[in-house]
């Protein structure tokens, strides 16, 4: 059974840095697209950054500038550069990986900005 795992969360102050990794558990055929979301209690799950097979990167504006995705093909992970943190970041992360079949989730990991 196929696994994403995610680590890298956990409490930081305003104006911090946290680098997530999502690390795939298990094989996915074709890798297509990686892409990191978020979602706070109450709110929708917001697509914050999105890399593509070749690398191209695509940014929400409301991160652009303070996170930037990346990914090592070799070793199946999706990182996420989370810096100059304010408190209204605080939210579960959660990976995403996509092929031409299906999409797989993480389960999340949360990042709690404190000020």
């Amino acid at each position: 059974q196929v696994q994403l795992v995610e680590s890298g969360g956990g409490l930081v102050q305003a104006g911090g840095s946290l680098r997530l990794s999502c690390a795939v558990s298990g094989t996915i055929r074709s890798i297509g697209a990686m892409r990191w979301y978020r979602q706070a209690p109450g709110k929708q799950r917001e697509l914050l950054a999105g890399i593509s097979s070749t690398g191209d990167t695509n940014y929400a504006d409301s991160v652009k500038g303070r996170f930037t995705i990346s990914r090592d093909n070799a070793k199946n992970t999706v990182y996420l550069q989370l810096n100059s943190l304010k408190p209204e970041d605080t939210a579960v992360y959660l990976c995403n990986i996509r092929n031409m079949w299906r999409d797989y989730w993480g389960q999340g990991t949360q990042v709690t900005v404190s000020s």
